[in-house]
C-alpha cells in the first residue's frame, strides 16, 4: 500500500508540472511553420557551446542526431545578452529556420538589470522572428535564492508567441553526477537537456 502511495503522488506531481508548463505556453506560436530555410542555429554562451563536455557532447550536437535535423552551435562562453545583441546580425544572416535561444545566465552572474536583461531577450526574438525564424526561448535561472527570471521567461514567451523551455537546468543543476562544475553541466548533463528539448520539440517538429 505505501509504493502505492508513492507512485500515486510521483504522478501527481507529473501532471501537475505538465500542466504548469502548458499554462506558460502561447495559445499559438509565431513562424510557425518557419519562413526561413537555412539550418537550425543554438544561440547562447557556454551553456550552448557545451563547456564541460567532451568534444561532440554539447546539447545541439547531441539533439541535432536525436531529431535528424542539421543545428549550428552559436555558443560563445561568457555571452550576456547585450553580447548577444551585439553579434546577433552573424545568426541573422544564416536565416536559421530554428533558433534554439539561450541566455541570460550571465547577465544574473554578473548582476546585471533584470530589465535590461529581458529588454535585451525581447529585442533579440523581435529580429529573429523578422527574418522568418522560429524561436524557442529556452529559460535559466537567476542567480539568486528564489528564482526571479521565471516569470519574465514566461511573460516574454507569451507576449513573443515563442516555444518556451523553462529552466533548462532544473533537476540538473546541483546534482553532481550530470555537473562539471558548480554551473556547467557534464557530459550527462548535456544529454539530459537535449533529451528534455527533445520531448517538448516533438510535438511541433513535421512543422520544423
Amino acid at each position: 500500500m505505501k509504493h502505492w502511495k508513492i507512485i500515486a503522488f510521483l504522478l501527481v506531481l507529473s501532471v501537475g508540472a505538465l500542466l504548469v508548463f502548458r499554462s506558460c505556453q502561447p495559445t499559438k506560436y509565431a513562424n510557425l511553420p518557419p519562413s526561413a530555410s537555412g539550418d537550425w542555429v543554438a544561440f547562447g554562451d557556454s551553456l550552448t557551446s557545451g563547456f564541460g563536455a567532451a568534444q561532440g557532447n554539447d546539447y545541439p550536437t547531441l539533439l541535432s542526431r536525436k531529431i535528424g535535423r542539421p543545428i549550428r552551435n552559436g555558443g560563445v562562453p561568457g555571452q550576456t545578452t547585450e553580447n548577444a545583441l551585439q553579434r546577433l546580425e552573424e545568426i541573422v544572416r544564416l536565416q536559421p529556420r530554428v533558433v534554439l535561444l539561450c541566455l541570460g545566465g550571465n547577465d544574473g552572474l554578473q548582476h546585471l538589470p533584470m530589465d535590461r536583461t529581458f529588454a535585451n531577450l525581447s529585442a533579440i526574438i523581435d529580429r529573429l522572428q523578422a527574418g522568418g525564424s522560429f524561436v524557442v526561448l529556452i529559460g535559466v535561472r537567476s542567480a539568486s535564492i528564489s528564482d526571479r527570471y521565471a516569470k519574465p521567461f514566461q511573460n516574454l514567451a507569451k507576449e513573443k508567441q515563442v516555444l518556451l523551455v523553462p529552466n533548462i537546468l532544473s533537476g540538473i543543476l546541483g546534482t553532481p553526477n550530470l555537473m562539471s562544475d558548480y554551473i556547467h553541466p557534464n557530459d550527462d548533463g548535456y544529454k539530459a537537456i537535449a533529451d528534455r528539448l527533445e520531448a517538448i520539440l516533438n510535438p511541433i517538429l513535421p512543422k520544423l
